[in-house]
């Protein structure tokens, strides 16, 4: 079985192509939403989603979120004690997600599509694929998200010429992609981003309006406090959607402080948070040669989409009301969900066929002459364009530039600037070559570039018709399939705790957190109700534990409105 996922930055989700639809898959918790939030539990077992963000607020060291911006890097991140990478803090979430399907589906789930923004570049794809192995999923697909949320929309439905723009602000990355759908061909024509900008900035934004009020610095917060900070911030965030009320009311040391932020003020806050927004607009425009006027509609992506302040941003920049008919937390799964059953070229889907396009320009370093004659090295030349439709092959001739030179060395390149050292090496190897004079000698340099992420390199000696083949996987951070097997061995005694408790430890997070922050005799309450609640789980009685979960949870959500 394959199933569609969502991997985000706050949240993820999975769905599956059932029954002649996209559906999406419910969590044990019976939620849609996982947030992306890993933790180590005190017996030293992995808990992930709502759980994890629990034990977050009240043990920093032991969690990790918002992973999914140091995809593909060298970061690690510290759990009680224990490293751990971006990409296997992702194999836990893709893991969670997996069990949850076998659960729902009633079968064993083998492969997945993820969705990744389209701004990744290869090292943050690789990345992502090799998360999904470590969580023993078979990921032969990466979609970008604005392409998974297009087919969410129906669009591939469409009959008539249809330019369509994706504005996708998630928690944590920005993407938008233009694409547009002519006969049978969804096609993507240009893609830009900001793979450091999300919702999360957003609840930035209002952290510091409170830090800055109240004349505290951030560095004399406990990682409780300011876990707390965070929570009220991004709770103060969502009410400007169906609330008047905006305040962040946070307790630190002995005092409590409280801050009421109008709209207006913290829409002047996010002033430039938008104006970020505006250069990646300006250039998938300008790369897909596109005017505004000529866009026929704009699909919002992405739980920051829903922010007012967001909303009204979007119809004065784009003169146009954005699409509402599908959740925009949801699209990508429901997207991802149908390019699996694509793969699987289900009878339900009308064929179609879907382009994407290369996000970063790839090419190699090069020396070119001056006006003195002498060559200064360090330069970039270009192979394959960025928003080529993929996949594609470039070639570029390259000369000599000295005397009886013995090799042309080729490092493979990746960005936009023209100096070399500015872009990402992906990987450099020496061509031997037969000696001549400068400018005597040549080498054809072919770049293949195909929708997996996979490169080609063919340099061919012109003179000799000799060819060097070589496929890069990737920076230095690619593993081999038994560096995998390897890591999912080490990993696996960190399993993530049974499905049947995932709901008993969530409460039991959630009301230790509360009793922190609670005094007096509230927080008397919320102790007699939780020892009645471990006391019903120590005796294995269902209703006697139905009834205390009930009267626990009723108790906890009155404390918060009152109190909190």
């Amino acid at each position: 079985m394959i199933i569609g996922i969502d991997l985000g930055t706050t949240n993820s989700l999975a769905a599956v192509f059932k029954d002649g639809k996209a559906v999406i898959i419910p969590n044990r918790l019976g939620g849609h939403l996982t947030r992306s939030v890993v933790s180590i539990g005190d017996n030293g077992e992995v808990l992930a989603g709502d759980t994890a963000w629990e034990r977050m607020q009240k043990y920093p060291y032991t969690a990790a979120a918002v992973f999914k911006r140091s995809m593909g890097s060298k970061k690690k991140f510290m759990l009680s004690g224990r490293e751990f990478t971006a990409e296997e803090l992702s194999s836990f979430i893709l893991r969670y997600l997996k069990e949850d399907a076998e659960t729902f589906l009633g079968e064993e789930v083998t492969e997945a599509v993820i969705s990744v923004p389209a701004y990744f570049n290869d090292a943050r794809r690789r990345a992502t694929k090799r998360a999904g192995e470590l969580a023993g999923l078979k990921v032969e697909r990466i979609i970008s998200e604005p392409t998974a949320a297009a087919i969410s929309y129906g669009i591939y439905h469409k009959k008539e010429h249809t330019r369509f723009l994706v504005f996708d602000l998630g928690g944590g990355t920005f993407d938008i992609s233009v694409l547009e759908l002519y006969n049978n061909i969804i096609e993507v024509r240009s893609v830009a981003g900001d793979n450091f900008l999300g919702g999360e900035d957003f609840t930035r934004v209002l952290m510091d309006m409170f830090l800055k009020e109240h004349g505290i610095e951030e560095k004399e917060l406990t990682e409780k406090e300011l876990a707390r900070l965070r929570r009220e911030a991004e709770r103060c965030k969502l009410s400007y959607s169906d609330s008047g009320e905006h305040k962040i009311v946070c307790k630190i040391g002995d005092r409590e402080y409280t801050s009421t932020v109008s709209e207006k003020d913290y829409e002047d806050n996010c002033s430039e948070l938008l104006e970020r927004i505006k250069k990646p607009v300006r250039k998938s425009l300008s790369d897909a040669k596109i005017r505004l006027k000529d866009i026929d509609m704009v699909i919002p992506v992405g739980g920051a989409t829903r922010l007012p302040i967001v909303q009204r941003f979007m119809t004065r920049l784009f003169e146009q009301f954005p699409r509402n008919e599908v959740n925009p937390d949801e699209a990508v799964a429901l997207g991802a969900a149908v390019q699996s059953a694509i793969k699987e070229r289900n009878e339900a889907i009308r064929e179609v066929v879907l382009t994407d396009v290369c996000p970063f320009t790839l090419g190699t370093e090069v020396s070119i002459e001056k006006e003195d004659g002498f060559f200064e090295p360090g330069h970039y030349c270009p192979i394959i364009e960025r928003n080529t439709v993929i996949p594609a092959s470039r070639t570029e001739r390259l000369y000599t530039i000295r005397d009886n030179q013995k090799r042309i060395s080729i490092n493979v390149l990746q960005g936009e600037s023209r100096f070399a050292q500015n872009n990402v090496s992906l990987a450099e190897f020496d061509v031997k070559i037969p000696r001549a004079k400068a400018g005597e000698e040549a080498v054809d340099v072919t770049y293949t570039y195909d929708i997996n992420s996979i490169l080609e390199v063919e340099v061919k000696i012109v003179s000799t018709g000799e060819k060097i083949r070589r496929i890069v996987k990737g920076q230095e951070l690619d593993m081999t399939d038994e560096e995998i097997e390897k890591r999912m061995e080490e990993l696996s005694y960190l399993k993530i705790p049974p499905r049947e408790q995932e709901a008993n430890r969530l409460v039991i997070a959630k009301a230790d957190r509360l009793y922190e922050e609670l005094t007096g005799d509230e927080r008397v309450a919320l102790e007699m109700a939780l020892r009645k609640f471990e006391n019903a789980l120590d005796k294995h009685d269902d209703e006697f534990t139905g009834q205390a979960l009930t009267e626990l949870n009723s108790l906890m959500k009155d404390l918060e409105e009152r109190f909190l």
